[in-house]
């Protein structure tokens, strides 16, 4: 009988092969499947690889050793293959994001690493993957690291200031009277002040344990200012004047800048950015009936930060209080003019954040 056996792929660049090749990868925590096509969707080899800074340049001279590599599809750029995606940009490759394969075609074609992989890059070459992936090399990704610490900081010293006080109901009556009438910053002071007794009881294992609680929340009070100033210091390098716009915070700021990235201009127009943030309407067209719904997409922190913005404007702004009477006048709810305000407050945003590039003029020469 005839062999069944089927031809072995090439697994180096040949002469035949065309020059343009395209990477794929399907990224894990200990390991990344990579996998190369040329430019016309067949698919060369695929090959696994650590986790490791030499493992990255094992992966891009293998991809390379089968033709001119220019764009690579990655999944997880923001997690797994945050820093395979900087050492491409490093190396100047342009590194695509690609979201999970549909599921539809998981069911019929199966799940490998190899076959994600291949999918990839094969998602970059039809443009269903068209999305340049952020560098994470520059201030947008450290005011990220400094905004996470200082969220989950906050967050304890909030679960902190609780368990202070719900000890303090259930306390002693002469404990508690004694810390009647004191505000929050001269109660966590007082309590902090008090010295370690050798007593036992519920009585002193109350002021033992708000004793511990008020120097765990000054402690985090330290560590979340010290952060709010290295979160300023960074904006300020990054975006000096996006600090100086009505109603703009260091955590609105730092949110905003998140989502732009280190490569702001990566996104076409701003109205890349306010589909990032969410703030841009989506088509619901059906037949007769045109019309647009809320875009429940984007980045939901970002979206946060616009509202932010629109409610410190709506207070002290006399603009923005102006535009919103006139739009309700018009026949639209107020949350329909919030919504208007998110656009216009994204598109003053991303001018801040993406000035655009003024193009030398060049005298004209005289005869």
């Amino acid at each position: 009988m005839p062999s069944m056996t089927q031809p072995t792929r090439p697994r180096h660049h040949t002469a035949e092969s065309p020059e343009g090749v395209v990477l794929g990868v399907d990224t894990h925590k200990d390991s990344h499947m990579a996998a190369v096509t040329t430019n016309t969707g067949v698919l060369l080899d695929t090959r696994s690889f650590p986790t490791t800074q030499e493992s990255y340049r094992q992966l891009l001279s293998w991809a390379r050793s089968f033709g001119q590599l220019q764009q690579a599809g990655v999944e997880c750029t923001g997690s797994y293959g945050a820093a395979l995606t900087r050492y491409l940009h490093s190396e100047s490759v342009t590194v695509i994001e690609v979201n999970q394969p549909d599921k539809a075609t998981r069911r019929r074609r199966g799940k490998t690493d190899a076959i994600d992989a291949a999918a990839a890059a094969h998602a970059v070459l039809s443009g269903r993957a068209s999305a340049t992936a952020k560098t994470s090399d520059g201030p947008a990704e450290t005011i990220r690291m400094f905004k996470m610490a200082k969220g989950s900081a906050t967050k304890s010293r909030s679960q902190a200031i609780n368990q202070l006080k719900a000890i303090l109901v259930s306390a002693d009556p002469a404990l508690r009277e004694s810390l009647t009438g004191l505000s929050n910053p001269k109660l966590i002071r007082r309590c902090s002040e008090w010295q370690v007794e050798d007593e036992t009881g519920p009585a002193a294992a109350a002021r033992h344990t708000l004793r511990l609680l008020a120097r765990r929340i000054q402690h985090l009070t330290e560590e979340i200012n010290d952060l709010t100033a290295r979160i300023t210091t960074a904006i300020s390098a990054c975006a000096p004047r996006l600090l100086e716009r009505y109603g703009v915070g260091p955590d609105t700021a730092a949110a905003l800048l998140i989502t732009a990235g280190d490569n702001p201009e990566r996104m076409g127009s701003e109205a890349s950015f306010a589909a990032l943030c969410g703030v841009s309407p989506v088509e619901a067209s059906s037949g007769k009936t045109q019309r647009r719904r809320l875009n429940r997409g984007g980045d939901r922190q970002s979206n946060s930060a616009l509202y932010t913005i629109i409610l410190a404007r709506l207070r002290w702004d006399t603009r923005t209080r102006d535009y919103v009477e006139r739009r309700i006048s018009e026949g639209k709810t107020r949350r329909e003019a919030v919504r208007c305000l998110k656009r216009y407050v994204a598109r003053e945003i991303y001018q801040t954040i993406n000035p655009p590039r003024q193009t030398a003029v060049t005298p004209a020469s005289t005869a």
